[in-house]
């Protein structure tokens, strides 16, 4: 059922759509996908695939102008219109630290920015990894001034870093979300989920206990269930997993003859690299997973393997963990399927953003 205020749904324009885990939270809240922005092709044949009927536009917000989707403005003139403006956070991340100043992703949001400032929409909602907020203007961080923007438009603001497990997601992932309004005072929602709300976090086993067994490089095929489909492991690698205990095992597990070789290094002082934990592990049943990157179906790159079968999570398992609906089918390879979950909004952190946009909406109307 649409929710709609006074006659009027919300209209959501998803630049950095990627292949649509903020579109689908928000349709989950009511809302309508009018128009999605991406570059990525892979993406692009995953959205199109699950929004047939969202305008989608491949070209770069860098030559963007409302021009390009002014007739999709037309459309939804009589609707409430949301942008989305979930840039790539790679250039953002710790990881990315060393090479951030060239990337040439890092401005995005200042486009975007321009876009909003061109449309004046009535609410704005980002997202991307904790830390986007701290890097100031000296050192090219785009928030500052996409802030002070927004704040001159006189949109009110709310902001903050939040856990996507606080609002159903299944994994770990804390991601900073930024509300803004044209109608009023807005906030962050309260956590649905935790230690300080009615219900528990979700867990792993939950979310994907139901799903076939399969091996290590099979896919699915009884139908009924998409893009259940394992990564290969190698005889290595099977071995190793294969020694690793049961919900949560992991390298502890195994002889000193498995252990990767940078793990067996010592340094100067005669101490043995500890390496990423996490790595070669396997999911616990009863906790959310980590939180999933773009190598998510790989058993070395992270606490990705089953809990109990021998291989990593297949690509079904990890789109479950980041909220998709089992009917959102991804398309090409292994790799990129894996690289568009990882890259996602979670699911049901974008609904509850939605459904929070909604509830403004109403009590600014008085209809709650």
């Amino acid at each position: 059922m649409i929710k709609t205020i006074k006659n009027r749904n919300i209209s959501v324009f998803d630049f950095f759509c990627g292949c649509g885990g903020t579109s689908s939270g928000f349709q989950k809240a009511g809302m309508d996908i009018a128009f999605a922005l991406d570059v990525d092709q892979d993406a692009r044949n995953t959205f199109t695939k699950n929004f047939p009927s969202t305008v989608f536009c491949d070209k770069s917000i860098k030559e963007l102008t409302a021009s390009d989707f002014q007739q999709i403005l037309d459309k939804c003139d009589r609707n409430y219109k949301l942008f989305c403006g979930c840039a790539p956070c790679q250039p953002f991340t710790k990881q990315f630290t060393g090479s951030s100043k060239s990337d040439d992703r890092k401005d995005l949001l200042t486009y975007f920015g321009s876009i909003v400032k061109e449309c004046q929409p009535d609410f704005v909602f980002v997202e991307n990894v904790p830390g986007l907020q701290k890097i100031s203007k000296q050192d090219q961080g785009p928030f500052p001034e996409f802030k002070k923007l927004l704040e001159g438009m006189n949109y009110k603001i709310a902001c903050r870093v939040v856990a996507a497990q606080d609002y159903g997601a299944p994994q770990l992932r804390r991601r900073f979300v930024f509300l803004a309004s044209r109608h009023g005072e807005i906030s962050i929602p309260e956590p649905t989920h935790g230690r300080d709300a009615d219900t528990p976090y979700e867990t792993v086993y939950k979310a994907i206990f139901d799903l076939p067994v399969i091996a290590a490089g099979e896919s699915y095929v009884g139908g009924g269930v998409l893009n259940h489909r394992a990564a290969m492991l190698s005889d290595l690698n099977m071995e190793r997993i294969k020694t690793s205990a049961h919900n949560g095992g992991g390298r502890n597990n195994w002889p000193k003859e498995l252990w990767p070789a940078c793990y067996t290094r010592t340094d100067k002082n005669d101490k043995t690299h500890s390496g990423h934990t996490d790595c070669y592990g396997r999911l616990r049943w009863d906790y959310p997973a980590p939180g999933l990157t773009t190598r998510c179906i790989s058993y070395s790159n992270g606490r990705f393997g089953h809990p109990v079968q021998d291989r990593a999570i297949s690509v079904r398992e990890a789109a479950r963990l980041q909220g998709f609906a089992d009917d959102f089918e991804f398309t090409g390879n292994l790799n990129s399927m894996a690289r568009q979950i990882g890259n996602a909004v979670p699911v049901d952190l974008a609904l509850a953003m939605g459904n929070h946009f909604i509830k403004h909406l109403e009590a600014i109307h008085g209809q709650i």
